[in-house]
């Protein structure tokens, strides 16, 4: 008998039974990574969590028993939800053993969570803050996920579509080898557009320097991606929790921005792939969680692309072609054998048979999905 169990955030015992499951569940999967376990904690945390100051959510765990069996989040995003005109709920952190039973006994506690407050849609996997991993994965499966990106099983998606959801859309991400040279008549139309038009490729000697010119880049992002599904722009207290995330995470000698003067035209944010030590230590810090973290940060082979954009006012006018060649410039030079370019959305369709012409397999698919309530 499968019954469901709402997690009291002020129960530290509760709280690690939500944000221990996973770790059980995946227990042995070669490709699974685990989660900072401060962080997983951190997002059941009403008092620390910026997200609680303008939203609200709840966890539930369904049990077999004591044994727990599944999870899910749902959240009601009221920033996204008055900025966009709606009222919609998003799930996310949902994991669950292979039993149809489980995951509709989950669902119904999102639905009946969301119904009385009075919202009408819900949508999901979805995060707490612009960033965080979309969708549940539905293609790439023998894959390491790039850093911060979710795995699952692949029956996920037949459990969802089995509590009433159906797709909204996928999010693709590419595959490039390290070994990939870009045609030569890309690296001419860079060169030539920079004469041309006074681009200029800004880089970074420290983390310092990256940090002085976040909020430009920011403010970037918000105008380069006003138009696209489900935006809402990134402010106050939630920008200053992205920029000290992006900085901590990137290293200054892979991410670059194309500048006209003092104005940001487009970025493009490069994350070293420490996934490999996130599954040694087991998302923990201490005792050496820290060292293997350190090590990996400064030496791994992999490299994620998981930000970047161009303003709209500069699109067509071959700084494409500037951020492409900067992205093979950072491959080469930093030795990296394999790089990622994360989560495009498919709407995208322009980018991507772009980047298909330039070598790269979209070879992973995470899909976000949605039903009215």
């Amino acid at each position: 008998m499968i019954s469901i169990h709402q997690v009291r955030t002020d129960d530290p015992k509760d709280v690690e039974r939500f944000v221990r499951f996973p770790f059980r569940l995946y227990r042995g999967n070669t490709y699974w990574v685990p989660p900072l376990v401060s962080s997983a904690r951190k997002q059941l945390n009403r008092n620390l969590h910026p997200f609680y100051r303008h939203s609200d959510a709840d966890f539930f765990l369904a049990l077999n028993g004591r044994e727990v069996v599944g999870r899910i989040a749902v959240l009601e995003p009221r920033k996204r939800n008055a900025y966009r005109g709606r009222k919609g709920a998003f799930f996310t952190l949902f994991d669950s053993v292979d039993d149809g039973e489980v995951a509709r006994a989950l669902f119904d506690a999102a639905f009946d969570w969301a119904r009385k407050r009075g919202l009408e849609e819900i949508s999901g996997p979805e995060g707490f803050s612009a960033g965080d991993s979309l969708g549940v994965l539905v293609r790439g499966f023998e894959y390491l996920p790039a850093l911060g990106i979710n795995y699952n099983y692949p029956y996920y998606d037949r459990l969802i579509q089995e509590a009433g959801f159906q797709k909204q859309t996928d999010y693709f991400s590419g595959y490039l080898p390290g070994s990939t040279k870009l045609p030569e008549r890309i690296r001419e139309i860079a060169e030539r557009v920079k004469a041309r038009r006074g681009f200029q490729v800004l880089t970074f000697r420290s983390k310092a320097e990256m940090r002085a010119i976040a909020p430009r880049v920011v403010d970037a992002y918000n105008a380069a991606f006003a138009e696209n599904r489900e935006f809402v722009p990134i402010t106050g207290e939630d920008a200053q929790r992205i920029i000290d995330r992006l900085v901590n995470l990137t290293r200054p000698d892979i991410s670059k921005a194309v500048v006209k003067g003092d104005e940001i035209v487009g970025f493009i944010l490069g994350f070293p792939n420490v996934n490999r030590a996130l599954q040694r230590c087991g998302g923990q810090l201490y005792p050496f969680g820290w060292a293997m973290l350190m090590w990996e940060y400064r030496y791994t082979d992999r490299i994620d692309f998981n930000g970047g954009g161009i303003l709209p006012k500069y699109q067509g006018l071959g700084v494409d072609a500037i951020m492409f060649t900067e992205l093979e410039k950072t491959v080469h030079e930093r030795g990296f054998r394999h790089a990622e370019i994360v989560q495009v959305n498919e709407q995208n369709a322009k980018m991507m048979r772009e980047m298909e012409g330039l070598g790269v397999n979209f070879y992973k698919a995470h899909r976000i999905y949605e039903r009215r309530l």
